[in-house]
């Protein structure tokens, strides 16, 4: 069900007042297994040698698929918008399963 489908139906979602305030992360770390995907959210500070879990999202696969091609979509409004975002040091990544080829035989 889409979110205009949703909307149709009523859906009411809450947000609570302590769950608005959000919580800072600059870390993920997402892993799987053969029934769910699960995102833990962490932050990492200078000089501090633990980086601390701070939320645990944990999603079906078909899920996760649609929050993969969500974030896609408002990444690709925001560039447009406000320009490319860049990561610094960063090499070029692939889906592929096993990283750029060279064309070697």
């Amino acid at each position: 069900m889409n979110e205009k489908e949703q909307q149709q139906q009523g859906l009411q979602i809450e947000l609570t007042p302590d769950v608005a305030q959000g919580e800072y992360a600059n870390f993920a770390i997402i892993t799987h297994s053969s029934s769910d995907f699960v995102l833990d959210f962490a932050r990492v500070l200078p000089g501090v040698p633990k980086a601390q879990v701070k939320s645990r999202v944990i999603l079906a696969p078909e899920h996760a698929k649609r929050l993969l091609g969500a974030l896609q979509e408002n990444i690709m409004r925001y560039e447009r918008e406000f320009g490319q975002i860049k990561i610094p040091n960063q090499e070029p990544r692939t889906i592929a399963p096993f990283g750029p080829t060279k064309g070697e035989a």
